[in-house]
């Protein structure tokens, strides 16, 4: 299994142009806007969906300067839903650096997110990027959409395999399928190449957040996160969905009892881990995460074979054996 850099190859060069374009897509005359974004690119993270567009956009025809611009949307409009994430959550950590909350406060914190937004809707609307600009404000919308049908569902700890799938194609997969489908649009590629690379880059999505659900049951040791937080949270993610539909009344009770009343207990939630494991929540949910990585991988082939498809296959199995 290459690493990201092995996996980067392809595109190394680009990327590091665009390390440079998106820091100055964030310029502001503002000198306390400018140290808060010069902290917000300090503290960047993998950068999978930057090279999700740069490899989607090599498979489909050739990287442009529309690649950079759909690259930095993206980015941009992504970095604005996770600042304001951070307030609604309240959240004081991100990535394992301070959230800009936590520093700024969340007046402060919400203006940013507001001025990044705007930022990249400048950018697409000066270089009359409309198509990008549809492609990923659809994501935005949706991932608002499967937010609030998270915070709805959640209320009640009914939440069906169906709609869990429905959340996490919203919040989630939307955001990897605009890198897909934004990276095959600036290329030049025809309306059905889009669609396809589109639906790839879903279905990558899914596995991902599928493999985010199952760091909840790892050891926190391997992933720097606390063991259970999902469920600390009241979150329903699938391991605990499927062991919730499969297991005896009385079996289903005493789960949602601890997960809506004793929840901050770690011995109660350990008690959680060890029946979700007992009930096969974990292995339903690899096998799951596998479907729909194989399913993407397998539409991928409908491409030419080069480097950059090599790379995204690589960067698709990286998403599904990431330790964090």
């Amino acid at each position: 299994m290459r690493n990201l850099e092995e996996i980067k190859a392809p595109i190394a060069k680009e990327m590091d142009e665009f390390e440079r374009k998106f820091r100055d897509s964030m310029h502001s005359k503002v000198p306390l806007l400018e140290r808060i974004t010069y902290y917000i690119v300090k503290r960047k993270g993998k950068q999978i969906r930057p090279m999700f567009v740069f490899l989607a956009a090599g498979i489909c025809g050739e990287i442009k300067e529309s690649t950079y611009r759909a690259a930095s949307l993206i980015e941009l409009l992504h970095t604005a839903t996770l600042v304001h994430d951070d307030v609604v959550d309240d959240a004081n950590e991100r990535r394992g650096f301070f959230s800009v909350n936590a520093l700024w406060k969340n007046k402060i914190a919400v203006l940013v997110g507001d001025y990044l937004l705007s930022k990249g809707l400048l950018l697409a609307i000066d270089h009359e990027e409309f198509e990008i600009l549809k492609i990923v404000s659809d994501s935005v919308r949706e991932m608002s959409e499967g937010e609030l049908l998270q915070i709805e569902k959640a209320r009640r700890l009914d939440i069906s395999e169906d709609v869990y799938f429905d959340i996490i194609r919203q919040k989630t997969a939307t955001l990897i399928a605009s890198c897909c489908a934004g990276g095959a649009s600036s290329s030049g590629a025809e309306p059905d190449k889009v669609k396809i690379m589109k639906q790839i880059g879903e279905d990558v999505g899914i596995a991902f957040q599928i493999k985010d659900d199952l760091f909840d049951y790892e050891s926190s040791s391997a992933i720097g996160k606390p063991t259970g937080i999902d469920i600390k949270e009241r979150k329903m993610t699938l391991p605990l969905i499927y062991t919730l539909s499969n297991c005896d009344k009385a079996t289903r009770r005493h789960i949602i009892n601890i997960v809506k009343n004793h929840n901050t207990n770690p011995r109660k939630v350990e008690e959680v881990i060890r029946l979700v494991r007992e009930g096969q929540g974990i292995a339903y949910s690899e096998e799951r995460m596998m479907y729909y990585k194989d399913k993407a991988l397998k539409a991928l082939k409908s491409f030419p074979a080069s480097e950059f498809r090599d790379s995204f296959r690589d960067l698709v199995e990286f998403t599904v054996s990431r330790k964090k």
